[in-house]
């Protein structure tokens, strides 16, 4: 008796496999790490690591989450934002972490930014209402340790609760 294989599967209809890392920006993603994630799928870890420094040029020195996608054997780049990192890039923070350690970010933010990061936020939130987004985005400030429009970011969270400050619809 017989035993046929069946056929491989097209390499043109493989599907893309995705990779979320967490790397700094600016930096090249240290090719050990990348290794193991990499070498089963046939991608060099360095190439990759060069791919991502490119892509995170714009936030050097901020942690920011990157969503690779390996699909015949190309590996595309995307940095997905989240609302830490765009409050920094916001605030204009740099930092070389060989250097600086412990920063202090203490810096003011004006409404206007914070409602276009909420913007940005608004597919990924938990919040049914846009307000309610905004009060996320002054939350991730207050963890951070900036203000708002020189005023304490748990402040402002009061006054949309109270209908003194109005944010508007995304």
């Amino acid at each position: 008796r017989s035993f046929k294989m069946p056929p491989k599967p097209d390499a043109a209809a493989a599907d893309a496999k995705y990779l979320f890392m967490k790397v700094t920006g600016g930096d090249p993603a240290p090719p050990s790490v990348l290794a193991p994630k990499l070498g089963p799928l046939g991608m060099s870890p360095k190439k990759v690591g060069d791919d991502i420094q490119a892509a995170t040029k714009d936030w050097k020195g901020i942690k920011v989450i990157v969503k690779i996608t390996i699909q015949n054997r190309q590996a595309g780049i995307d940095v997905v934002p989240t609302t830490a990192p765009l409050i920094l890039k916001a605030l204009g923070v740099c930092r070389d972490r060989k250097k600086v350690k412990e920063i202090v970010h203490d810096g003011n933010l004006t409404m206007d930014q914070v409602i276009d990061i909420a913007r940005t936020m608004r597919a990924s939130s938990q919040a049914r209402e846009f307000s309610g987004t905004v009060k996320e985005v002054l939350g991730t400030c207050f963890s951070i340790g900036c203000s708002v429009n020189g005023k304490h970011p748990r402040d402002i969270q009061g006054m949309i609760d109270s209908g003194d400050v109005t944010v508007g619809d995304a």
